[in-house]
């Protein structure tokens, strides 16, 4: 059942995109509820020690209110760490908000004064007097550093760094040109435009709709229906639209613990929606610190690669990540040893935030081969060339396909990187001092299971459903797309139902797999809806298509025809009519081939060229120019597909440059937890960011031969600009963000 592509691989208008600027798209705290009462958290004052006193008579005495809820009266939920993991979450016991009097970190939620109106809940809260017995705390990590270990139990999905290869002591010794260096980031905050709430309908003899922020409704229900001892028939969570998430709507948060208790304690509905204050008090990127060692011989070849990693996590869960993994596998070099270990702080268990691990541990890598090249007298491009993995050495696997060579050759065209002066501070423009930069990039093809379903009406219109999310990534589209292509309607006749937990099952959108997995399961499912319908047509009296196979026919505008003479065709509808039926469905899963898994690693590449622009005499940046491209197997739409570039890019610059949780030590609490004071790049700061779809064939990675891009544009993108910064002043800063007090 060959499709025609009509749709897949053309730049095409998001269809949820009118719903979107209207205001037709509801958000989580937008949904409409009869009786709708509004919920407050109180968060604690202290990062560690335990509650000695709560006083809610004050806030309990405020006209409208109906309850304040605390560890004292709070509904009992299930006693067992395993009913609190999510579909994500790392080893340990998950956070229980008002489990008890103990304070594990700042900012937790102490109490949840509920009300008639948000603006009687808002009042109530400040009255709620709490009094603590405050406990010594350490937020920092370099105080932590030397109790680092290595975790016993690994997170699932995370791989461990890979064991040695070689000896990397001994040949980087050996080597004749050393990079020896510490590299750090300041932890980040991911801040969605939509902040985190949870809107909880009680549809009366138990049973709720939940409108939650989350990444994964089955994962919200899944969670609820644990905690709660609820029956999966009885909990419904909905997230059509979510305003951003970057993985810090993964897991559920803490409000949607918060609105589910009082709902089911009320017997109403509840509407519990954060602060960005409050925003800031839980997930975010860790803190690394970073040491990587590269030997070479005097012509830049690889003889050692050594990269120690000790990253943050919460007293909790052991959070991990695959940071120091890509220092293996990226470049050729026989002699590799990794290692990664945590230390535990008095804050909130960290989060996965837009390719965990990688924009970590690659921007450390990136900027060490940035200096190698430099203290070999090669060129940046050149030395990763001369460098260059054929294979993955990490697992001794080949690549699925990989066209990073081309990535180079192509982004570097396109940059005129050519030009490129190789001293530093030898280009400028008036007072301002220019800089190019180049890094590579990385990140996994992930494919995961996913089951779709797809029905068939008589008049042409097609609904495919599975219950993955769409964050702004476009899913919403290339499902049409894909749909619409598999059996031949047009796009405006296809419907796509996601982010409702009734739906087929689908993992949390993340990881940057969802295009291929929920892509494959529709394609599946459109097929073997028109399996069924040739079936139909084929058993028609004196049918044209009697004889006809899948490989023979084409669908297209409402008609199955053969494709050796498209005179002879039956119309759908003909063919339901036949059938007995009035619509067509099927449900199809799609899986991971796992005999592929075992023989190759897959992987999106890319390769990123950065200028900037220094003046020199206030030590402030401009990120002139980006040029950056992408290796990821198919585009199915180019116009979402640089979207999500150009979105990573932009995280990327804001890590180079701007963003930065600073931490109180001495309170253990993040000071900067608004965006006045937490920066993010904003119109005025972004210039040129030029897009590479590089071509590449991949029949591996998925069925559907596309790789994800949510991830890969964010990867290396930062080192990139480091780099550039350092080829303009002279100053290699190997702490992120660079700001203007580091150059001066």
């Amino acid at each position: 059942m060959p499709s025609t592509e009509t749709h897949v691989g053309r730049a095409t208008s998001r269809v949820d995109g009118p719903a979107k600027v209207t205001g037709a798209a509801k958000y989580s705290a937008e949904y409409p509820a009869p009786d709708l009462a509004y919920g407050i958290v109180v968060s604690s004052a202290i990062a560690r020690g335990k509650i000695t006193s709560i006083d809610t008579s004050a806030a309990l005495a405020v006209p409208g209110v109906l309850q304040v809820f605390t560890h004292e009266n709070r509904r009992r939920t299930a006693w067992l760490d395993y009913n609190y993991q999510d579909e994500v979450a790392p080893p340990g016991s998950p956070f229980r908000p008002l489990h008890g009097p103990e304070i594990v970190y700042s900012g937790q939620p102490v109490a949840l004064v509920v009300a008639e109106t948000f603006e009687a809940a808002g009042h109530a809260a400040s009255l709620v007097k709490v009094e603590y017995e405050a406990a010594e705390h350490v937020t920092d990590l370099e105080v932590k550093r030397h109790e680092a270990y290595v975790p016993k139990k690994k997170r699932s999905g995370v791989k461990p760094p890979p064991s040695p290869r070689g000896d990397a002591a001994s040949a980087f010794g050996a080597a004749a040109i050393h990079v020896d260096e510490e590299y750090t980031h300041a932890i980040e905050h991911h801040n969605p435009m939509e902040p985190h709430a949870s809107t909880v309908v009680w549809e009366g003899g138990g049973k709720l709709t939940v409108y939650d922020k989350i990444q994964g409704p089955q994962n919200s229900q899944k969670y609820i229906t644990s905690v709660f001892g609820l029956a999966a028939d009885d909990v419904k969570v909905v997230n059509a639209y979510v305003g951003g998430a970057f993985g810090a709507g993964l897991r559920p948060q803490y409000q949607l613990f918060l609105a589910v208790m009082a709902a089911l304690e009320l017997e109403r509905s509840v509407r519990v929606v954060l602060t960005r204050d409050q925003m800031f008090t839980f997930t975010h990127r860790p803190h690394a610190l970073q040491t990587v060692r590269l030997g070479a011989d005097e012509q830049g070849k690889l003889m050692s690669v050594r990269h120690d990693v000790v990253q943050s996590t919460s007293q909790f869960e052991d959070y991990q990540e695959s940071i120091v993994n890509w220092s293996g596998l990226m470049y050729h070099c026989d002699n590799v040893e990794l290692t990664y270990k945590l230390a535990q702080l008095d804050t909130y268990t960290p989060g996965d935030m837009r390719a965990p691990g990688a924009t970590t541990g690659v921007f450390a890598l990136e900027i060490a081969m940035d200096e190698l090249a430099e203290r070999a007298g090669i060129d940046p491009v050149e030395l990763r060339l001369r460098n260059y993995a054929e294979k993955d050495q990490d697992e001794n696997k080949n690549f699925t396909s990989k066209e990073l060579r081309e990535c180079y050759r192509q982004g570097a065209e396109r940059f005129g990187w050519a030009r490129r002066s190789a001293a530093p501070r030898s280009m400028k423009d008036g007072r301002e001092l220019v800089g190019w930069g180049m890094a590579t990039g990385c990140w996994e093809a992930y494919f995961q299971k996913t089951t779709a379903r797809a029905t068939l009406q008589a008049d042409g219109r097609l609904e495919v459903a599975t219950a993955t999310s769409d964050i702004g990534t476009g899913t919403y589209t290339i499902l049409a797309q894909l749909g619409a292509d598999a059996l031949g309607v047009p796009l405006e006749k296809v419907d796509v139902r996601i982010g409702d937990s009734t739906l087929p099952y689908s993992p949390v959108e993340g990881g940057s797999w969802t295009a291929a997995s929920a892509g494959t399961a529709v394609q599946l499912a459109c097929k073997s809806v028109g399996e069924k319908l040739l079936g139909f047509a084929r058993a028609m009296d004196n049918s044209p298509l009697a004889n006809a196979s899948p490989e023979h026919v084409t669908f297209r505008d409402g008609r199955i025809e053969l494709q050796s003479d498209p005179a002879r065709f039956v119309t759908f509808a003909d063919a339901m009519r036949a059938g007995g039926v009035e619509s067509v469905e099927a449900e199809e899963t799609a899986s991971p081939d796992l005999l592929t898994s075992m023989r190759y690693s897959m992987y999106t590449h890319s390769a990123i060229f950065a200028e900037v622009k220094v003046d020199e005499e206030l030590g402030i940046i401009r990120i002139t120019r980006i040029v950056n491209a992408v290796a990821a197997g198919k585009i199915l739409n180019p116009k979402t597909a640089r979207s999500q570039i150009l979105g990573g890019v932009v995280m990327g610059m804001g890590m180079a440059v701007a963003e930065e949780s600073m931490l109180d030590h001495n309170l253990g609490r993040f000071m900067n937890h608004n965006l006045a004071e937490y920066h993010v790049p904003v119109n005025a700061d972004i210039h040129d960011i030029d897009v590479i779809f590089v071509d590449e064939h991949d029949d591996k990675a998925s069925p559907i031969g596309v790789k994800g891009l949510g991830e890969i544009g964010i990867v290396g993108t930062a080192a990139a600009i480091a780099n550039a910064i350092y080829h303009a002043t002279g100053k290699r800063i190997r702490e992120l963000p660079i700001t203007p007090d580091k150059l001066l």
